[in-house]
Order: structure tokens, then sequence, then C-alpha cells
């Protein structure tokens, strides 16, 4: 079994605007975030005191309006931003889905975007070399493989990204609602692929909009709102509120 885990603690993001927003109150306001102007400055909560644990074998979806902070509590945890307050503290190896053009270059082939995504997880080139057919099986990409990424279409591109980031066993895979991209027959397998992972004992960080999808997937859903947690339940509880 994994110690996958995850521990954050009072997270909160804020951030300064570049740019001044002008609008009346009650009018064309940025969609469920909080923006607070102090003199000539302007600045926007993503994230407000976000805490919760999940430990190996969770499943956790993230639900909420647009700009409620969904990707942006993706993107604390994968460490792309550095929250301003609180902490996270993670343990095991983590990869992300939350932009299927992560860590890819355009010019680049789908075998050699295969090589440079698992290098930049911290896996070793014998390791990639290893895994290279069953990655390129499981997308389905054909011959495309060997053709620039900048002529795939997204759900190419859907596709061969989550075939790199499951075939490299991750502990933790945090993931954005790509999961509709893509026909039917590779929506089945990425789903099973999906409930291999967490038999593995890994940890599932979903953002949807998809109510079905997250009641299939996860075991525990948080609804956010202006940044802030609204409700963390078990999916039981989640189910029987709707």
């Amino acid at each position: 079994m994994s110690g996958a885990s995850i521990k954050a603690s009072e997270i909160g993001l804020t951030y300064r605007l570049m740019r001044r927003l002008s609008f009346a109150r009650g009018r064309h306001a940025p969609v469920h975030h909080r923006v607070e102007t102090e003199g000539r400055k302007q600045f926007v909560t993503a994230l407000d005191g976000v805490s919760f644990e999940l430990s190996s074998g969770d499943r956790l979806g993230l639900i909420g309006h647009n700009g409620a902070g969904k990707t942006t509590l993706l993107k604390v945890l994968y460490g792309v931003y550095e929250p301003t307050s609180g902490s996270v503290d993670i343990s095991g190896r983590v990869d992300a889905l939350f932009n299927i053009n992560l860590g890819f270059r355009q010019e680049a082939t789908g075998r050699r975007n295969i090589v440079l995504r698992g290098l930049v997880t911290g896996w070793k080139l014998d390791q990639i070399e290893a895994r290279m057919d069953e990655i390129i099986a499981f997308s389905e990409l054909g011959d495309f493989i060997d053709m620039p990424l900048k002529t795939y279409s997204a759900g190419m591109s859907a596709r061969l990204a989550f075939s790199i980031a499951t075939s490299f066993d991750p502990e933790i895979l945090l993931m954005d609602e790509w999961i509709g991209a893509g026909d039917a027959d590779f929506r089945q397998k990425a789903q099973t692929r999906m409930r291999e992972l967490t038999e593995k004992a890994g940890i599932i960080v979903l953002a949807s909009h998809s109510k079905e999808l997250l009641g299939r997937v996860c075991n525990k859903v948080m609804t956010l709102e202006d940044g802030a947690i609204k409700s963390l339940q078990s999916i039981d509880e989640w189910k029987a509120a709707q």
C-alpha cells in the first residue's frame, strides 16, 4: 500500500491585480472572486482558509461555480502557486492533468513528449523507454505519435497526456474536467485505469461540473464557494443532499 497523503492547513491565496478593474457594485465583477481595494491597489482572494486531509485510496471531487477556486486549488497542490497563507504537506509522487498542454512542447513529436514529460515527472530514461510501447498503445494515436504535437486535436493531446501521467503510476493524480474529452470508448478505458490507480492506493483529486462523474469516481466531495469550503462530505452524504 502506498503512503500517499495530502494535508492542507488553512490555505489562502491572495494576489494583486496588475490591471485595475472598474465596475459598478453588483455588476460585472469577476465571478465568484472577492476583489478588495486598498488605496490604488486591488487584490483578489482566490482561496480562503481551505483545510482538508486525504490518504491512500481517497478520491476527492471538487465542485463549485466557475471561479469558485477549483483549478486554483489544484495548482496550489501541484506547486504552480505558492499559498500566501497556510501550508500544504504532500507525501507521494504527484502528476497533474489540469492543463493538457502542461509540460508539452508543441514542436516535438508525441513520442518525444512522452520522454520529456517522464523526465519532468522524475523518471529515468530507461524507465520511460520501458513504458513507451504501452503508453503509445493506450493513447491510440497510431502513426500520429511521430508527428508534432501541434498537429494534434485537443482530444488527441488529452489522450496522450492521460496515457503518460497514468502509465508512470502517480501516487497522487490531480485532474480538471479533462475526462469529458475524447470518444466514449476512450473515456471508459480512462475510467477503468482510474479505478486501477485507486486500487494501488493512489489519491485522485478531480475538479468537475459533472455530478454524474463525481458520483461514480469519488468517495468524498468538496464544494467550494468564493475560494472557501462550503461543504466537505462523503459521497453518500453529498448524493443525499442533491
